[in-house]
């Protein structure tokens, strides 16, 4: 039997950033344990990796700060040469619709936050952004009738926002681990861990190996609740696998100039480049498209629905009137997990002393990780390191109340 001082399952963008953070400040013997084949095989794989600023809590719009500061600054953070990732700043634009005052409010919520970002007006939008329609109307979801479109927009513009490739970004972190000592294996599962009198003091793998260790941070996605099982626990929150599907579409030529990552808040989509700006990934905000359980996260539909992608090209080419009608289209799903309760995670400790949770990120993981890891890191070391953030551990809780938010969606 091997003997680790923390054993991590998963090795998604969390359960990497965690194990980084660590590694970067200490010298504490680390293990990750990755069920899938390959890097970004999880939930990490299929995000669209949007990075942006603006939530509705102040608390996770730090966070977020404190997330993509990293990412901006990438080659520093990972301490590697040439990393495969980068920072992509096409900016974030909020579109709200017929909410006149909603983008002065949250342009002033960021400047008090050190955020940059703008307001911008149709004129704008059309001088910087021309192929965006700055229609205040919603499309017709029910019969997708055309209407007039009326302008008159207010739109929030993060200057400092983007996107990264999240595969690249978690190859990254799997060579600066292991650049620094930490075991990160694939094609693993932990299937079992071992407490005796309330404490952890081993894990099972698949393949029949035992690690001897102290503590197991549970970071393994969609598959979290089959560690709970483990050890007995029953939280008093709601940790779905969920279904999420997404769509790109083939970008031509004829839609011209800068395209920002963009949140139709009016229309319930949300959209950006990839490959060097020619195609877009466009994903759904809307509540009841993020509802659909997996009962069982290695079984899942991973093609979209006819009925989704019909109904997300209809409001895609409202925003984007000058988007042919023709074009390839290819949808893949995957897999958030979902916080029925409050749509935010739930971080560290639990009753059974040596068993941490990261788990039910409902979609925010990605832009969050760096400082996620921190956190872990310094509640576990007492040390800090530069990219860290002040957002302490407890603020996300397992014991803590569920958060008040408007909408439980992607975007809360």
């Amino acid at each position: 039997m091997t003997s680790h001082d923390i054993v991590i399952a998963g090795a998604g963008i969390i359960g990497l950033s965690i194990a980084w953070q660590l590694a970067r400040r200490s010298t504490l013997r680390i293990a990750v344990i990755e069920k899938g084949a390959t890097v970004g095989a999880g939930s990490t794989g299929a995000s669209s990796a949007i990075c942006r600023v603006r939530y509705s809590n102040d608390e996770m719009l730090l966070l977020a700060r404190d997330g993509i500061r990293a990412y901006r600054h990438w080659d520093a953070f990972t301490g590697l040469a040439e990393p495969a990732a980068g920072f992509q700043q096409d900016g974030v634009l909020w579109m709200p619709g017929g909410d006149h005052e909603w983008a002065d409010r949250e342009h002033g919520r960021m400047q008090s936050f050190g955020v940059a970002s703008e307001v911008l007006d149709d004129d704008d939008i059309a001088q910087r952004f021309p192929a965006i329609s700055t229609c205040t109307l919603a499309p017709d979801l029910e019969t997708g009738e055309a209407h007039e479109c009326v302008g008159g927009s207010r739109n929030l513009f993060e200057t400092g926002g983007g996107h990264v490739d999240p595969v690249a970004a978690a190859r990254d972190l799997v060579e600066a681990c292991r650049n620094a000592g930490v075991e990160v294996g694939f094609r693993s599962e932990v299937v079992g861990i071992r407490v005796t009198g309330g404490r952890v003091e081993s894990v099972s793998l698949d393949n029949g190996d035992e690690l001897a260790t102290p503590l197991v941070i549970n970071a393994a996605g969609p598959w979290c609740n089959r560690l709970l099982q483990e050890v007995g626990l029953e939280l008093p929150w709601s940790l779905v696998p969920t279904r999420i599907q997404m769509m790109q579409r083939d970008r031509p030529e004829a839609l011209k100039g800068h395209i920002p990552v963009t949140a139709d808040l009016a229309g319930g989509i949300y959209f950006r480049t990839q490959s060097n700006g020619q195609q877009l990934v466009v994903g759904s905000v809307r509540e009841e498209d993020e509802r659909e359980a997996v009962p069982d996260p290695d079984d899942f539909r991973t093609e979209t629905d006819h009925d989704f992608e019909a109904l997300n090209l209809h409001v895609l080419h409202h925003r984007l009137p000058g988007l042919p009608s023709s074009g390839r289209v290819r949808g893949y799903c995957g897999l958030y997990t979902t916080n029925l309760e409050d749509v935010h995670p739930i971080l560290g400790p639990t009753e059974v002393e040596g068993f941490w949770v990261a788990n039910g990120f409902s979609g925010h993981g990605f832009k969050l990780a760096p400082a996620i890891g921190a956190m872990f890191a310094q509640a576990l070391t007492g040390e800090r390191r530069d990219f860290d953030t002040d957002i302490p551990l407890s603020f996300l809780a397992v014991d803590r109340k569920p958060i008040e938010i408007a909408a439980k969606n992607v975007l809360a």
